[in-house]
């Protein structure tokens, strides 16, 4: 029991360090159809850390989206480039597309246009 809830538990959330693991990511998602949310943030910012286990959370009940985390301090090129002013900012992409875009720690405000890209 102990190794199936530890498997459970993994955070399928993938980590951009850079700009090229950025535009790797964003690439495939766009050649595989894949909807992407993106997950901007701050380890200094308690909202951002609060999000966290609700993106988690998220990315193991959508095993058809790819769940990106961007810390805007560490890969402030992408942040830049993406016009990130505040955290949390979640971006939301389908066909390497930005379709929605909005900021605040709200988990169910996240959760709501989460399922809307899903039917976009």
């Amino acid at each position: 029991m102990a190794a199936g809830h530890q498997q459970q538990t993994k955070s399928r959330v993938a980590k951009v360090d850079s700009e090229e693991t950025w535009n790797t990511f964003i690439s495939q998602a766009k050649e595989h159809g894949c909807p992407v949310v993106v997950f901007f943030m701050a380890s200094w910012c308690m909202p951002s850390v609060a999000m966290k286990s609700i993106i988690k959370e998220m990315s193991l009940n959508h095993k058809d989206i790819l769940f990106l985390s961007v810390d805007v301090d560490e890969v402030k090129e992408v942040a830049s480039k993406m016009e990130i002013k505040a955290m949390p900012t979640f971006l939301l992409m389908k066909e390497g597309v930005l379709v929605d875009k909005f900021i605040g720690a709200n988990p169910d405000e996240t959760k709501k246009r989460v399922e809307l890209l899903i039917n976009y």
